[in-house]
Order: C-alpha cells, then sequence, then structure tokens
C-alpha cells in the first residue's frame, strides 16, 4: 500500500464527496431491488411526505432512522427494497396553488375545477419534486427507479377499488353527520386533523324563561350565538337539584320556540349550573343527543362562519359578530345572568388555522368498528410489534374507541369520489370505471360527486398499492408484508391504524411486521420547533455547514427510544468534529501503511502487545455490541458506542500507543503486527460506520484500497473470537489497570498545573496488587509515553515531594518535587480544600433538613449525597498531597 499526502487531503470537505459517491451509488443502481428468491427481502415503504413540502428536521431523523436500516440490512445479506414516494396532500396544495392564483388575482371560484386542477399539476410538476432532491442530499437510499406518487394513475387505481369494494360490502355510507368544518378551507376535516388550542374565552349564563309558570333556569354557554338553533335542555338524570325540572318546557332567548327539558347522561352536572342546552346541528354531542331524543336539528351558521336564514335579524353577521350582538341582546332582555372568564380548548384548522366550526353535513364515511377488530387482534397476537412497546397500549386505546371516518373533503385536488347520483331516478352508482348512465334507471343524466377523498385514504393503502395492488404482481407476493415502519407518534391515528385495517382487509395480512416510532426533534431548550418562535434548525443548512454524515450521525446518536431529542448547534459541531477525527486518524494509518501488503488478516500473533490484543478485542466485541443495537433499533447506543470506540478507545488509546512500534525500520515484527491492526480495525470500523455515516467511510474505503466495489457491497463485519473467555476478561482487566495508571498520572500533572510539553522525571508506584505490579512492569514504556514521565520505580512508602492518587490495586505518587513551586501550591490546595469545606459545609445543611429529605425527589437527595462523598474524598486527597510536599 503506498500513502503519502495526495492520497488523502488534509482535511476533510463533504460537500464534493457527498455529491460524487451519492451520484456514483445511483449509478451502479446499488439501491435498486427486484425480486429474487434466493435472497431474504426486506422492505420498507418510505411515510410520504407532502408534495409541497420541503426537509425539515422531523424528515431528516426519520430518514436517517431509515436509511441506517436499509444499509445495515444490505450488508446483512438482505434484498432490500425502500420504496419512495410523495403524497399529494389535498388541503395544503390547494392552499398553496389558491395563494399563487391570488398572487394574479384570481379566485378559485373565478376558474372551473378542470382549469383549477390544470394549474395544480403544473405546480406539482415543477416544484414537486424539491424534497426528493432534498432526501438525496441527506443520503437516502430508496429504491428511485420505483418512486410513487399518491395520485398516479396506479395508486388512483387502487384508490377506486378500494371505495367501491368497501361501499359494496356496505362499510362506506353517505349521512348527515356533525364535522369538523373549515369555513376558510371550505372543507371537512378528520377529529385527527384538529389542532386544539387552550384558550381564553368566557363563560355566559343565560336565563331560558319556565313556560306556564314563574322563573326561569340558567344555562351556560361558551357560544351565544348558537341559542338560537337550541331545540332542548338536558340535565343528568343523577343531578338531584335539576331533575325536577324535567318534563317542562322553556322559551329560547331571542325565539319564540318553546322547548323541553330532558335527561341525558351526556349531560355533566359538574359544568356550569348543571344544565345544558343541546344545539344539535352544531355541537357533536348535542346530535348524538338529537339522535336518541328524536330532536329536530336547526343550523343557524352557514359553511362560510356567517349566520344564515334562520338567525333570524342576525342572518349575514360573522359567527364571532353575532355574539357580541346576541350577547348585547340577551342583556338588555333581562336574560344575561352573568359572565365569567373560561379557559376551554378550541379546535383549529391543522392547516390554515382557523377556529373550526362543528357543521351539520352530508358526508362519505368509513364504517371503521369492524375493520379496526382484527386490526386490534394481529397487534396482540404479536403480527406487529410496536417499538417503544409503550405505544402499543395508546394504538389499543384509539382503535377500541374508534369513531366512523369522515372520508369526503369539500376540495378540488385529490382523489374524485366515484359516486355519480341520477337527476331521474336519484340513484347512486359507484364504480371503478366511469358509467356513462345509471345502472337502475339507464338515464344518461348523471352527476359525478364534487367531494374528494381525505388524503388518509389513499396513504392507508401505500404499502400495497405502491406494489401495483391490485394486480397479483411478484413484488407484492415477494415484499409484502413489509418489514418495517418508521414514523413518528403524530400519525399513528391518521396513518399507521388505517394501514393496518387496510392491509387486513386487502391483503389478508398486516402491512408490516414492526413499527418504530421515533420522538420529536426539540430545540436546544427543550421546545418544539416552530417558525413562530424563530428555533427551526434546517437540516439543508446543517448540510451545507457540516455535510449530511454530520447530521445523521447528530440525529442517530441523539436517538434513544421513547425520549425526544434535544437538538441545538453545538451538538451538530460535534459531531463534525467526529468526522474530522476518523479522517485525521485514517489520515494517520494510511502514512503509516505505506509499503504494507496486508491481507486483513492478524498474521503476527506472536508479536502484540497488550493494547494490541486489547484493541483486537474491543474491536470484536463493538462488533457484536452495534449489530445487537441494530437488530433491536436502539440507534442512539449503537452510534454513541461507535463514537466512544473509534475517537476514545482506537484513537487516543492505541494509536498513540502503537507509534513507537510504527516508527521503527520497515519490515520489523512490531511495525508489521501494529500495521495489520491497523488495517484491520479500520476496515471492521468503517463497515460499522457505514449505515450511519455513508458518505465518508465510501470515500476512506477506496482511499485505503479495501476493495473497489461500494462499501455497501461488502458483508456486515463478523465478530472473530480470537481470544478465549478468560483471555478476553485477563485482557479487560490488565489494560483497565494500565489505563487508569495513566489516567491518574495525567489528572496529577493537571492538578499540579504541569505544562503538557514538560516530562516529570518520576513516576512512583506502590503496588497492593502483584498483578497490578506485573502488568505495569511490562507496560512501562507505554505508561512513561502516555504519562509524559522520564521514570517508574516501585516503592513501599510514600515519596516525599509527591501527589497521590489512590487506586484499588495500590497509590501512584507523581514526584514533582523538583519541577514545581511547592509553596504556591500548598496555597492552592489550601484555597481548594476551604472551597470544598464551603460546599461539604451546604452538602451537610441540606441533608441534616427533614424537609429536604422528604420532599426532594429521591435522585436529588442521591446526588446531593454523592456530591459530599466525592467533597471529603477530596479533602481527604487534599491533606495527604499538603503533608507530602511538606516533606520533599
Amino acid at each position: 500500500m503506498r500513502a503519502d499526502d495526495m492520497l488523502i487531503p488534509k482535511e476533510y470537505e463533504p460537500k464534493e464527496i457527498e455529491q460524487k459517491w451519492y451520484e456514483w451509488w445511483l449509478k451502479r443502481g446499488l439501491f435498486h431491488a427486484e425480486v429474487d428468491e434466493t435472497k431474504k427481502p426486506f422492505s420498507m415503504v418510505i411515510p410520504p411526505p407532502n408534495v409541497t413540502g420541503s426537509l425539515h428536521m422531523g424528515h431528516a431523523l426519520n430518514n436517517t432512522l431509515q436509511d441506517i436500516v436499509c444499509r445495515y440490512k444490505r450488508m446483512k445479506g438482505f434484498n432490500v427494497l425502500w420504496i419512495p414516494g410523495t403524497d399529494h396532500a389535498g388541503i395544503a396544495t390547494q392552499n398553496v396553488v389558491e395563494r399563487e392564483l391570488a398572487k394574479e388575482g384570481i379566485q378559485r371560484k373565478d376558474i372551473t375545477r378542470d382549469a383549477f386542477l390544470k394549474k395544480v399539476w403544473e405546480w406539482k410538476h415543477e416544484y414537486g419534486g424539491r424534497i426528493i432532491s432534498q432526501l438525496k442530499r441527506l443520503g437516502a437510499s430508496c429504491d428511485w427507479t420505483r418512486e410513487r406518487f399518491t395520485m398516479d394513475e396506479g395508486l388512483s387505481r387502487a384508490v377506486r377499488c378500494v371505495f367501491v369494494r368497501l361501499y359494496k360490502e356496505g362499510l362506506i355510507y353517505k349521512g348527515k353527520y356533525i364535522i369538523n368544518w373549515c369555513p376558510r378551507c371550505h372543507t371537512a376535516l378528520s377529529d385527527l386533523e384538529v389542532e386544539h388550542v387552550l384558550t381564553k374565552g368566557k363563560l355566559y349564563y343565560v336565563a331560558y324563561p319556565i313556560e306556564g309558570e314563574e322563573g326561569s333556569v340558567v344555562v351556560a354557554t361558551t357560544r351565544p350565538e348558537t341559542i338560537l338553533g337550541d331545540v332542548a335542555i338536558a340535565v343528568n338524570p343523577d343531578d338531584q337539584k335539576n331533575t325536577g325540572l324535567v318534563g317542562k318546557k322553556v322559551r329560547v332567548p331571542m325565539t319564540d320556540r318553546i322547548v323541553p327539558i330532558i335527561e341525558d347522561q351526556m349531560v355533566d352536572p359538574s359544568f356550569g349550573t348543571g344544565l345544558v342546552k343541546i344545539t344539535p346541528a352544531h355541537d357533536p354531542n348535542d346530535f348524538l343527543v338529537s339522535e336518541r331524543h328524536e330532536l329536530k336539528l336547526i343550523q343557524v351558521i352557514d359553511a362560510d362562519g356567517r349566520m344564515n336564514e334562520n338567525a333570524g335579524p342576525y342572518k349575514g353577521m360573522d359567527r364571532f359578530e353575532a355574539r357580541e350582538a346576541i350577547t348585547r341582546d340577551i342583556k338588555a332582555a333581562g336574560l344575561l345572568v352573568k359572565i365569567e372568564d373560561h379557559e376551554h380548548a378550541i379546535g383549529h384548522c391543522y392547516r390554515c388555522n382557523t377556529i373550526l366550526e362543528p357543521f351539520l353535513s352530508e358526508q362519505w364515511f368509513v364504517r371503521t368498528e369492524p375493520l379496526a377488530k382484527r386490526a386490534i387482534e394481529v397487534v396482540k397476537e404479536g403480527q406487529i410489534r410496536w417499538v417503544p412497546e409503550q405505544w402499543t397500549n395508546t394504538y389499543y386505546q384509539w382503535m377500541e374507541n374508534i369513531r366512523d371516518w369522515c372520508i369526503s373533503r369539500q376540495l378540488w385536488w385529490g382523489h374524485r369520489i366515484p359516486a355519480w347520483t341520477c337527476d331521474e331516478c336519484g340513484h347512486v352508482t359507484v364504480s371503478e370505471e366511469d358509467p356513462i348512465y345509471c345502472e337502475k334507471c339507464g338515464s344518461k343524466e348523471i352527476n359525478q360527486d364534487e367531494d374528494v377523498l381525505d388524503t388518509w385514504f389513499s396513504s392507508a393503502l401505500w404499502p400495497f398499492s405502491t406494489m401495483g395492488w391490485p394486480d397479483d404482481t411478484p413484488e407484492l407476493r415477494y415484499f409484502y408484508p413489509t418489514s418495517l415502519l418508521v414514523t413518528g407518534f403524530d400519525i399513528i391515528f391518521f396513518w399507521v391504524a388505517r394501514m393496518i385495517m387496510m392491509g387486513l382487509k386487502f391483503m389478508g395480512d398486516v402491512p408490516f411486521r414492526d413499527v418504530y416510532i421515533h420522538a420529536l426533534v426539540r430545540d436546544e431548550k427543550g421546545q418544539k420547533m416552530s417558525k413562530s418562535k424563530g428555533n427551526v434548525i434546517d437540516p439543508l443548512d446543517v448540510i451545507n455547514e457540516y455535510g449530511a454524515d454530520s447530521l445523521r450521525f447528530t440525529l442517530s446518536s441523539l436517538t434513544v427510544q421513547g425520549r425526544d431529542i434535544i437538538l441545538s448547534a453545538q451538538k451538530i459541531e460535534s459531531c463534525r468534529h467526529f468526522m474530522n477525527k476518523i479522517w485525521n486518524a485514517a489520515r494517520f494509518a494510511l502514512m503509516n501503511l505505506e509499503g504494507f501488503e496486508g491481507s486483513g488478516r492478524i498474521e503476527h500473533k506472536s508479536d502484540l502487545r497488550l493494547h494490541d490484543k486489547w484493541i483486537l478485542m474491543r474491536a470484536n466485541q463493538v462488533t457484536k455490541e452495534v449489530t445487537d443495537f441494530l437488530e433491536g433499533y436502539f440507534f442512539g447506543e449503537a452510534s454513541r458506542l461507535l463514537y466512544d470506540f473509534v475517537w476514545g478507545e482506537l484513537c487516543d488509546w492505541y494509536i498513540e500507543m502503537a507509534k513507537p512500534a510504527l516508527k521503527e525500520e520497515e519490515g520489523s515484527d512490531r511495525k508489521v503486527a501494529s500495521q495489520e491492526i491497523l488495517y484491520y480495525v479500520f476496515g471492521k470500523v468503517l463497515l460499522l460506520l457505514h449505515p450511519f455515516i455513508p458518505f465518508v467511510t465510501e470515500e476512506l474505503w477506496h482511499i485505503f484500497g479495501f476493495s473497489s466495489n461500494s462499501i455497501e457491497e461488502e458483508s456486515w463485519p463478523s465478530v472473530e473470537e480470537m481470544f478465549d473467555e478468560a483471555t478476553t476478561a485477563l485482557l479487560a482487566k490488565e489494560m483497565y489497570i494500565v489505563q487508569e495508571t495513566i489516567r491518574s498520572a495525567r489528572n496529577l500533572r493537571a492538578e499540579a498545573n504541569v505544562a503538557p510539553q514538560v516530562v516529570v522525571p518520576h513516576l512512583a508506584f506502590d503496588p497492593t496488587d502483584e498483578t497490578a505490579a506485573k502488568v505495569i512492569a511490562e507496560n512501562e514504556d507505554m505508561i512513561k509515553l502516555m504519562s509524559k514521565v522520564g521514570q517508574i520505580s516501585f516503592v513501599s512508602r510514600r515519596p516525599g515531594g509527591s501527589l497521590v492518587s489512590v487506586l484499588p490495586w495500590g497509590n501512584v505518587y507523581l514526584i514533582v518535587g523538583d519541577i514545581i513551586d511547592i509553596p504556591s501550591e500548598i496555597e492552592r490546595l489550601k484555597k481548594e480544600k476551604e472551597e470544598l469545606a464551603l460546599e461539604e459545609q451546604r452538602s451537610l445543611s441540606k441533608l441534616s433538613n427533614e424537609s429536604f429529605l422528604q420532599k426532594a425527589p429521591k435522585e436529588v437527595v442521591e446526588k446531593e449525597k454523592e456530591r459530599l462523598k466525592k467533597a471529603r474524598e477530596r479533602i481527604e486527597r487534599i491533606d495527604e498531597n499538603i503533608t507530602s510536599l511538606k516533606e520533599s
């Protein structure tokens, strides 16, 4: 092997390297998968990002974790298929295009549906690929030849097929129901698309005169504008103070309507006065009450959020304007009892943030309960595993209380509902193909439903529609069910649960075997990232500044199952330093491998010293541990282990200890042995790191000359049992003795403020353990090298002018009497002791305080005890060092 400065640049510059290798991977087709019965399949579908979107930190985390798994599985010999694609994102995309048209002074209502859809498709073709190119920047190893879009021809066909089959089985129906309505977007929203915001409002206490007798009943409401739609007053049958009112009638304020007082378990006796007004056209709970009691429905607010013809003199007013007007009029009529401040959660549109209106509307629904039953069973049977396991209960809670799914949206962009109503007979024809005439009466006067399907309807089919369903394709037979789904907790109900229901219904099997739920990426203060807070970290900015590998490794190393990620620029920069550390270590290794022609095996086994055997042992232990971590989706643990091994063990210990041997004459046994180890360990390290940081590892793989193939085409490193169990334990123990001795000497140097370049003449060791004495004697040259001391001696008592460090196997003495100003050092130690004494008193004061012991969390109390213990141990050592220094 030849190595010189031209072979590997002094600085690692990620931009050119990343672009070069990604293009090379694509050219070689490394990410493409075909059906191959000789290999075991591993498949995933990407959670399709919105076609309107750009890469944010949530995407970066999600796709980094997916990519780590894909690259690992390829190296493990699996036939990996990772299907990419984008979602048409109904409301979001329509809003984007409407804003673009508004810039030209055009409203959607000013043009035809076809003209608008043409504009949307034009926008999609121009901007829709943005997030895909950004995912490539991140290093995502998707099979881009199989990229799908939820409104492409094949997926649209699958959507129609599913709709028709569910309709014919009675699992899709159309009916009136209270839905969440956005007056700005003019569409229904599912319960899951509502963002509930805690808002400071008012509670209005209104008197309803009792018909036929003196007096009134008082009802509390947050929405006086809906009083005009009241059809009853309800009390809880268990509410003793109000049940005597049941059967009486009251007059609805500001109307001539007389309505009954009824009883229903829905009423919360502790809210307000215990009496609730029933407005079934404007409240989902009231709607259910109206069905139980056969009450009429009176709608007083229209689709624009304005009062309609049933609102009498308030017709045309905005709903909030009407609230103020009605409140004034009720007060003038002497019916307003009082107004209280009241904080409550109000539903907002997840897209435009408009306050939603519970709205009585005719919509299409999926009857979900029959589908949910089997979806619960397969998880209980273990056919789907949730990681972390805690999300299983969350899934059960939602599925066991599932409501019918409102799937119609009042939009133009999306999969139009394949239902045609006949003008002649009113029959609804539901068909996969556009019908020419009514299937019942034969009339050609038929009109397709104006609504489109909820975006999540097509997404629910994603695991099998992307593989060619409803056709029985080879991909479906081989790659379905998919192996793993990686997604965020916020779409478990939007998407994951619905995929499970649809997969079971149409494929007869679960859509995936494992579901990994990743956490939220928060800022360094633990706050959720948002543009309004100005705390968003743009992943593309990070990639441009630090490189994709640095971002990937940061995210993976911070990933702990069930815990949110706290991200900061400092952590990203730290991982950029790690890339440099790997680069510089590789550069050092290559310069010392000049002329070396290794096989990748360790052949000079008789020439190995303790640190050589130890790094080989650790390389194989780390290989096993990283493999186990990845199999269990412990991404953070695997990343941090590799970081600690490369930086702490390989670079800070082994390479430093190997330098003397590497400086020996060419061909010497010790030099060749060290070269073999460098070559072997770097090969393992690059393979282990590749799924996490694919770009820099690919670059170094080729610079080292390990192979002309991609590193990803190599096998995942195996664990080689070079040493038996007893030898392994002995190596670990002996290396620990050497390392702790060196650390102790370094700490003593630091305490005495000895400059790094100064060689301390003497280090003494008073052993209490024969093994330790033997190990130190055998590795004296390494200890001297790493501690920067001139000589090591063994003593039976403490030398004068020394600082001491107490170890389990003896005392280490750094003799500094000749190289430091002893009086100054004694004064420094005395000052430190005074500070420690104050700290000791503070801890004692806290720990003698019964209130602190009882009220403080257990971990806080334990931390204080540990602080006291360390302060006392340090004071004891200071006393010893002062005594020793005085004796010099």
